[in-house]
Protein backbone atom coordinates (compact mmCIF):
# COMPACT_ATOMS: atom_id res chain seq x y z
CA UNK A 1 0.00 0.00 0.00
CA UNK A 2 1.36 3.25 -1.20
CA UNK A 3 0.28 6.56 0.61
CA UNK A 4 1.11 9.63 -1.49
CA UNK A 5 1.75 12.50 0.36
CA UNK A 6 0.73 16.04 -1.83
CA UNK A 7 2.51 19.68 -0.68
CA UNK A 8 5.64 17.69 -0.45
CA UNK A 9 7.45 20.63 0.49
CA UNK A 10 5.33 22.13 3.28
CA UNK A 11 5.43 21.55 7.15
CA UNK A 12 2.05 19.19 7.56
CA UNK A 13 3.50 17.26 4.52
CA UNK A 14 6.58 16.64 6.13
CA UNK A 15 5.62 15.45 9.51
CA UNK A 16 3.18 13.19 7.76
CA UNK A 17 5.88 11.43 5.96
CA UNK A 18 7.96 11.16 8.92
CA UNK A 19 4.70 9.48 10.02
CA UNK A 20 3.95 7.09 8.00
CA UNK A 21 7.79 5.97 7.78
CA UNK A 22 7.89 5.38 11.54
CA UNK A 23 4.36 3.39 11.12
CA UNK A 24 6.39 1.23 8.49
CA UNK A 25 3.94 2.70 5.32
CA UNK A 26 5.69 2.96 1.80
CA UNK A 27 5.08 6.95 1.38
CA UNK A 28 5.58 8.85 -2.38
CA UNK A 29 6.14 12.56 -1.70
CA UNK A 30 3.86 14.76 -4.69
CA UNK A 31 5.00 18.45 -5.03
CA UNK A 32 5.10 21.19 -8.00
CA UNK A 33 8.88 21.21 -7.81
CA UNK A 34 10.20 17.47 -6.75
CA UNK A 35 13.64 18.56 -6.61
CA UNK A 36 13.26 21.30 -4.17
CA UNK A 37 11.52 18.75 -2.03
CA UNK A 38 13.78 17.64 1.30
CA UNK A 39 12.52 13.77 1.40
CA UNK A 40 13.98 10.95 3.76
CA UNK A 41 16.13 8.85 1.97
CA UNK A 42 14.66 5.75 0.02
CA UNK A 43 11.29 7.87 -0.37
CA UNK A 44 10.32 8.47 -4.06
CA UNK A 45 9.13 12.39 -4.82
CA UNK A 46 6.77 12.95 -7.96
CA UNK A 47 5.90 15.92 -10.00
CA UNK A 48 1.98 16.96 -9.22
CA UNK A 49 0.61 20.16 -10.10
CA UNK A 50 -3.39 20.03 -9.34
CA UNK A 51 -3.81 22.52 -12.35
CA UNK A 52 -2.10 20.09 -14.66
CA UNK A 53 -3.96 16.91 -14.64
CA UNK A 54 -1.41 15.23 -16.82
CA UNK A 55 1.10 14.72 -13.73
CA UNK A 56 -1.30 12.99 -11.50
CA UNK A 57 -1.59 9.30 -13.43
CA UNK A 58 1.85 8.77 -12.94
CA UNK A 59 2.02 9.86 -8.98
CA UNK A 60 -1.28 7.70 -8.01
CA UNK A 61 -0.50 4.72 -10.02
CA UNK A 62 -0.32 1.94 -7.11
CA UNK A 63 -1.24 4.80 -4.60
CA UNK A 64 -3.99 3.42 -2.31
CA UNK A 65 -4.58 6.82 0.12
CA UNK A 66 -3.22 9.99 0.09
CA UNK A 67 -2.97 13.24 2.40
CA UNK A 68 -4.27 16.01 0.18
CA UNK A 69 -3.69 19.55 0.41
CA UNK A 70 -6.69 22.28 -1.25
CA UNK A 71 -6.79 23.53 -4.27
CA UNK A 72 -10.51 24.00 -5.77
CA UNK A 73 -8.97 24.81 -9.29
CA UNK A 74 -7.46 21.31 -9.28
CA UNK A 75 -9.58 19.37 -7.37
CA UNK A 76 -12.17 18.29 -10.73
CA UNK A 77 -8.92 17.10 -12.16
CA UNK A 78 -7.61 15.42 -9.60
CA UNK A 79 -11.11 13.71 -8.99
CA UNK A 80 -11.54 12.22 -12.40
CA UNK A 81 -7.66 10.90 -12.04
CA UNK A 82 -7.97 9.26 -8.68
CA UNK A 83 -11.10 7.29 -9.82
CA UNK A 84 -9.75 6.45 -12.82
CA UNK A 85 -6.44 5.09 -10.58
CA UNK A 86 -8.85 2.75 -7.76
CA UNK A 87 -10.31 5.23 -5.64
CA UNK A 88 -8.04 5.63 -2.83
CA UNK A 89 -8.94 6.98 0.33
CA UNK A 90 -8.32 10.53 0.37
CA UNK A 91 -7.69 12.14 3.62
CA UNK A 92 -8.03 16.42 3.43
CA UNK A 93 -6.04 18.44 5.05
CA UNK A 94 -8.82 21.48 5.30
CA UNK A 95 -9.84 23.67 7.79
CA UNK A 96 -11.84 24.67 11.05
CA UNK A 97 -12.59 28.03 9.46
CA UNK A 98 -15.30 27.23 7.50
CA UNK A 99 -17.49 25.77 10.62
CA UNK A 100 -17.76 29.27 11.64
CA UNK A 101 -20.11 32.26 11.47
CA UNK A 102 -18.48 34.00 9.24
CA UNK A 103 -17.70 30.93 6.83
CA UNK A 104 -19.49 32.58 4.05
CA UNK A 105 -17.20 35.87 3.63
CA UNK A 106 -14.31 33.96 4.59
CA UNK A 107 -12.33 33.27 1.02
CA UNK A 108 -10.10 30.69 2.83
CA UNK A 109 -13.08 28.86 4.00
CA UNK A 110 -14.89 28.98 0.41
CA UNK A 111 -11.77 26.92 -0.66
CA UNK A 112 -11.86 24.37 1.45
CA UNK A 113 -15.91 24.26 1.10
CA UNK A 114 -15.83 23.84 -2.38
CA UNK A 115 -13.57 20.55 -2.05
CA UNK A 116 -15.22 19.04 0.89
CA UNK A 117 -18.23 19.17 -1.42
CA UNK A 118 -16.63 17.88 -4.55
CA UNK A 119 -15.35 15.07 -2.02
CA UNK A 120 -18.36 14.37 -0.62
CA UNK A 121 -20.38 13.98 -4.22
CA UNK A 122 -17.16 11.62 -5.79
CA UNK A 123 -17.40 7.80 -5.35
CA UNK A 124 -13.92 8.38 -3.19
CA UNK A 125 -13.89 7.68 0.66
CA UNK A 126 -12.81 10.50 2.15
CA UNK A 127 -11.92 11.95 5.99
CA UNK A 128 -11.38 15.78 6.44
CA UNK A 129 -8.74 16.90 9.07
CA UNK A 130 -9.91 20.51 9.93
CA UNK A 131 -7.72 22.51 12.02
CA UNK A 132 -7.25 25.51 13.15
CA UNK A 133 -4.29 28.11 13.71
CA UNK A 134 -1.00 26.32 12.95
CA UNK A 135 1.43 27.16 15.41
CA UNK A 136 3.67 27.39 11.79
CA UNK A 137 2.15 30.65 10.96
CA UNK A 138 4.51 32.06 13.66
CA UNK A 139 7.38 31.21 11.29
CA UNK A 140 6.46 34.71 10.00
CA UNK A 141 8.16 36.34 12.98
CA UNK A 142 11.37 34.12 12.71
CA UNK A 143 13.46 37.05 10.05
CA UNK A 144 12.15 39.98 12.41
CA UNK A 145 13.39 37.89 15.81
CA UNK A 146 16.60 36.20 14.17
CA UNK A 147 17.33 40.18 12.70
CA UNK A 148 16.49 42.14 15.66
CA UNK A 149 14.89 40.32 18.53
CA UNK A 150 11.65 42.06 18.03
CA UNK A 151 8.18 40.79 16.60
CA UNK A 152 5.92 43.98 15.89
CA UNK A 153 2.14 42.57 16.01
CA UNK A 154 -1.10 44.30 17.12
CA UNK A 155 -3.11 42.74 19.42
CA UNK A 156 -0.38 41.21 22.06
CA UNK A 157 -3.03 39.69 23.81
CA UNK A 158 -5.09 38.15 21.23
CA UNK A 159 -5.10 33.89 21.61
CA UNK A 160 -4.98 31.33 19.95
CA UNK A 161 -4.92 27.72 20.27
CA UNK A 162 -2.01 26.68 18.06
CA UNK A 163 -1.54 23.08 16.66
CA UNK A 164 1.76 21.91 16.02
CA UNK A 165 1.78 20.25 12.73
CA UNK A 166 3.14 16.73 14.03
CA UNK A 167 -0.48 16.64 15.98
CA UNK A 168 -2.09 17.31 12.53
CA UNK A 169 0.06 14.37 11.05
CA UNK A 170 -0.63 11.85 13.84
CA UNK A 171 -4.45 12.00 13.17
CA UNK A 172 -3.23 11.92 9.69
CA UNK A 173 -1.25 8.50 10.08
CA UNK A 174 -4.39 7.19 12.54
CA UNK A 175 -6.82 7.77 9.63
CA UNK A 176 -4.35 5.98 7.20
CA UNK A 177 -3.74 2.68 9.14
CA UNK A 178 -6.89 2.26 11.22
CA UNK A 179 -10.33 1.39 10.18
CA UNK A 180 -13.60 3.60 10.86
CA UNK A 181 -11.93 7.01 9.68
CA UNK A 182 -13.48 6.94 6.87
CA UNK A 183 -16.69 9.68 6.25
CA UNK A 184 -15.66 11.67 9.48
CA UNK A 185 -14.72 14.97 9.75
CA UNK A 186 -12.30 16.07 12.87
CA UNK A 187 -11.92 19.29 14.47
CA UNK A 188 -8.63 19.96 15.64
CA UNK A 189 -6.60 22.57 17.41
CA UNK A 190 -3.90 22.95 20.43
CA UNK A 191 -4.23 21.73 23.84
CA UNK A 192 -4.35 25.17 25.38
CA UNK A 193 -5.02 28.68 24.44
CA UNK A 194 -1.75 31.64 24.25
CA UNK A 195 -1.71 34.67 23.78
CA UNK A 196 0.47 35.98 20.90
CA UNK A 197 2.54 37.68 23.95
CA UNK A 198 2.99 34.14 25.45
CA UNK A 199 3.96 32.91 22.39
CA UNK A 200 6.84 35.32 22.41
CA UNK A 201 7.82 34.40 25.77
CA UNK A 202 7.77 30.71 24.66
CA UNK A 203 10.03 32.00 21.60
CA UNK A 204 12.35 33.77 23.74
CA UNK A 205 12.96 30.56 26.66
CA UNK A 206 13.14 27.69 23.65
CA UNK A 207 15.56 30.16 21.96
CA UNK A 208 17.52 31.48 24.80
CA UNK A 209 17.15 34.50 23.85
CA UNK A 210 15.80 37.89 24.79
CA UNK A 211 12.41 38.78 22.79
CA UNK A 212 10.15 41.14 23.02
CA UNK A 213 6.77 41.96 21.32
CA UNK A 214 6.14 46.04 20.38
CA UNK A 215 2.60 46.77 19.64
CA UNK A 216 1.73 48.53 16.32
CA UNK A 217 -1.25 49.46 15.01
CA UNK A 218 -3.58 46.80 12.50
CA UNK A 219 -2.35 49.01 9.59
CA UNK A 220 1.36 48.90 10.31
CA UNK A 221 0.86 45.36 10.84
CA UNK A 222 -0.73 44.99 6.85
CA UNK A 223 1.97 46.16 5.47
CA UNK A 224 4.43 43.55 7.09
CA UNK A 225 2.15 41.31 6.10
CA UNK A 226 1.86 41.95 2.33
CA UNK A 227 5.06 39.55 1.37
CA UNK A 228 2.84 36.43 3.15
CA UNK A 229 -0.63 37.00 1.26
CA UNK A 230 -2.61 39.11 -0.56
CA UNK A 231 -5.31 41.53 1.02
CA UNK A 232 -8.21 38.66 1.64
CA UNK A 233 -5.71 36.77 3.87
CA UNK A 234 -4.50 39.62 5.55
CA UNK A 235 -8.28 41.00 6.29
CA UNK A 236 -8.62 37.67 7.97
CA UNK A 237 -5.68 37.34 10.20
CA UNK A 238 -6.61 41.20 11.42
CA UNK A 239 -10.35 40.21 11.45
CA UNK A 240 -9.51 37.16 14.11
CA UNK A 241 -6.87 38.99 15.93
CA UNK A 242 -9.31 41.43 16.85
CA UNK A 243 -11.93 38.89 17.56
CA UNK A 244 -9.90 36.54 19.73
CA UNK A 245 -8.16 39.70 21.35
CA UNK A 246 -8.24 39.16 25.49
CA UNK A 247 -10.56 35.77 24.76
CA UNK A 248 -9.37 32.50 25.10
CA UNK A 249 -10.27 30.49 22.16
CA UNK A 250 -12.15 26.79 22.51
CA UNK A 251 -9.68 23.57 22.42
CA UNK A 252 -11.13 20.71 20.32
CA UNK A 253 -10.74 17.45 22.10
CA UNK A 254 -10.55 15.47 18.98
CA UNK A 255 -6.57 14.72 19.25
CA UNK A 256 -7.25 13.72 23.37
CA UNK A 257 -10.56 11.23 21.89
CA UNK A 258 -8.60 9.66 18.89
CA UNK A 259 -4.66 8.98 20.67
CA UNK A 260 -5.44 8.85 24.38
CA UNK A 261 -2.69 11.41 24.83
CA UNK A 262 -2.82 15.63 24.96
CA UNK A 263 -1.83 17.80 22.25
CA UNK A 264 1.65 19.23 21.87
CA UNK A 265 1.61 22.35 23.59
CA UNK A 266 2.73 25.95 21.91
CA UNK A 267 5.93 25.39 24.24
CA UNK A 268 6.31 22.45 22.74
CA UNK A 269 6.64 23.59 19.32
CA UNK A 270 8.89 26.69 19.91
CA UNK A 271 11.45 24.25 21.31
CA UNK A 272 11.02 22.12 18.48
CA UNK A 273 11.81 25.09 15.69
CA UNK A 274 13.99 26.88 18.16
CA UNK A 275 16.73 26.99 15.10
CA UNK A 276 14.38 29.05 12.90
CA UNK A 277 14.74 31.47 15.56
CA UNK A 278 18.05 31.97 16.26
CA UNK A 279 20.87 34.28 14.47
CA UNK A 280 23.34 32.45 11.88
CA UNK A 281 26.29 31.67 13.01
Amino acid sequence: MTILVTGGRGQVARAVVDGLLTAGQPVRVASRDPEAAQVPDGVQAVRVDLSDPGTLPAALDGVEKVFLYADAKGIDGFIAAAEAAGAPHIVLLSTSSLTRANADRNPIAQMHVAVEDRLRASGLPWTFLRPGTFATNTLQWAPAIRATGVVKAPYPQAHASAIHEADIADIAVKAFTEPGHEGQAYLLSGPESVTQQEQVDCLAEATGRKIRLEEVSPEEYRATLSRWGGDNFIDQLLEYLAMWDGKPMPVCPAYTELTGRRGRTYAQWARDHAADFRPAD
